[in-house]
């Protein structure tokens, strides 16, 4: 078998040759193909240049997306994978205590944050794919990254793990935690009570065949004045990364756009976030959760706050 050289796709990659190396890649692409079965039209993409994709139609091919294929097969876990998130669940539980008895005031969100970098990789971990690790005024509105504020006593402080923590599987929770050793105030107990209120809500939802456009429909309603800044979805599957499926809200008169249900194998994250202007607050909690042939497994069991209810 002829071994030919891998070819760079873009204009960094192919040293200013793009075309070139586009049409090259096509033709070698087709050979193949041809060689094996010359009916072959149809050949499905994941993520390539527009470039190389044209390249490919000029050799005849009809393209089609690969995702539509691909993501919902990674959706379904082998039995093989689990013990692999067990273990990278306990990595993250280490890391995630390292930051908690360490979050300091006066120390930076990015200290602080710098803590679960710390315990993850001095275990071997990959890597931590967001920032998201905000105190006080920037946990309103969510997706702010860590950054130079010095944290202070009483600050609400919102973390999301999102990391790749062994062999290439990602653990993905968030809890919030009170800072120092101040009581926490009305408002942060009231915004923590709604989103623990949300994500078990959702939680006691969650079985093998329910299609995703039911839970959906029966989710958490959030209040008016949080609406605005809810989380974009009630859940997402997980994987190597944040996968299929993305499930949305349920939005009154209209058509729900997911297809498709709960299967066994599935790995769910269900978000909630509770937030809003009148304090500059929020509060972030996620779980990830395992459905099986006859029930729903908590997979990640951090403590949460009780100072914060």
């Amino acid at each position: 078998m002829t071994r030919c050289p891998a070819l760079g796709l873009d204009i960094v990659s192919s040293g200013g040759r793009t075309a070139q190396s586009c049409a090259h890649f096509a033709l070698e692409i087709a050979s193949v193909i041809r060689a094996f079965d010359p009916s072959i039209d149809r050949i499905h993409l994941d993520r390539f240049p527009w470039q190389a994709t044209d390249a490919l139609r000029a050799q005849g091919f009809e393209l089609a997306d690969a995702n539509e294929v691909l993501s919902p097969a990674r959706a379904i876990k082998l039995a093989a994978e689990i013990p692999y998130f067990r273990e990278a669940m306990s990595r993250i539980d280490a890391a995630v205590n390292r930051l908690e008895t360490r979050a300091e005031p006066d120390r930076t969100e990015s200290e602080v944050w710098a803590e679960f970098h710390y315990e993850l990789m001095a275990k071997e971990g990959q890597y931590v794919s967001t920032r998201l690790f905000r105190s006080g005024a920037n946990t309103f509105p969510y997706f702010q990254e860590a950054g130079g504020r010095p944290l202070q006593r009483g600050d609400l402080l919102c973390l999301d793990t999102d990391a790749i923590a062994y062999e290439n599987y990602c653990v993905d929770y968030s809890r919030t935690f009170l800072c120092g050793d101040a009581r926490a105030s009305g408002d942060q107990r009231l915004l923590y009570g709604r989103t623990r209120e949300q994500l078990e809500h959702n939680a006691a939802l969650l079985k093998p065949e329910m299609s995703f456009r039911e839970l959906a429909e029966m989710a958490w309603t959030v209040p008016e004045e949080h609406m605005a800044s809810r989380y974009y979805c009630v859940g997402h599957g997980l994987g190597m990364s944040g996968e299929w499926p993305n499930i949305p809200h349920h939005q009154s008169g209209e058509t729900y756009p997911l297809a498709g249900a709960l299967q066994p194998g599935m790995i769910i994250c269900l978000e909630s976030y509770v937030g809003w202007d009148r304090s500059n607050e929020g509060v972030k909690l996620e779980d990830q959760f395992l459905i099986l042939e006859d029930r729903v497994e908590r997979m990640s069991s951090y403590p949460f706050d009780e100072r914060l209810g």
